[in-house]
């Protein structure tokens, strides 16, 4: 059986990325973490810049977009900014094979690893980065970018959770 398809996101698909956003923080609610849930997507225009500079893919399922992954270059590495799937089509493998697509993208252009930034104990987090072969990274291992990146996530009060940075070797 072939894997999900992963192609490039277009302008057209930023309205269901902001629906999957919405639809993906339900589920920290059960964990008690209801500002994760209310947590808006990010903006439409945030999104174009994503598409439009070729750092953003999808999946789609039966014309459905039903995953999306965009990332940034922090630190000359690959970072994860956000990969979600619509919870409906949780548990088919289709983060994972983002997140490949990503490695693979990142080895194209010669990038040394993927990072992301993320909670430690939140099942479909951490646990799960560390099944796609992921490591945490000491304080001292914790670059400039994502160390700016850390802060940002403390001001808008994500650290009321643990989080922590993650980096893959490609």
């Amino acid at each position: 059986m072939d894997g999900p398809v992963v192609r490039p996101a277009v302008v057209d698909d930023v309205g269901a990325l902001r629906d999957i956003e919405e639809a993906a923080g339900e589920p920290f609610r059960t964990l008690g973490m209801d500002l994760v849930a209310d947590d808006d997507p990010p903006p439409a225009e945030v999104l174009r810049e994503f598409v439009e500079a070729g750092r953003a893919w999808i999946v789609a399922t039966d014309g459905d977009v039903v995953a999306y992954l965009l990332t940034e270059i922090v630190d000359g590495c690959a970072h994860v900014e956000q990969v979600t799937v619509h919870p409906r089509y949780a548990h088919r493998r289709l983060g994972r094979s983002l997140v490949e697509h990503l490695a693979g993208w990142a080895r194209s252009r010669g990038l040394p690893a993927l990072t992301l930034t993320t909670y430690r104990d939140v099942p479909w987090n951490g646990p799960y980065y560390e099944s796609l072969g992921f490591h945490w990274l000491s304080d001292d291992e914790i670059t400039a970018g994502l160390r700016a990146l850390r802060e940002q996530e403390a001001r808008r009060g994500l650290d009321r959770w643990p989080r922590g940075c993650m980096r893959r070797e490609l």
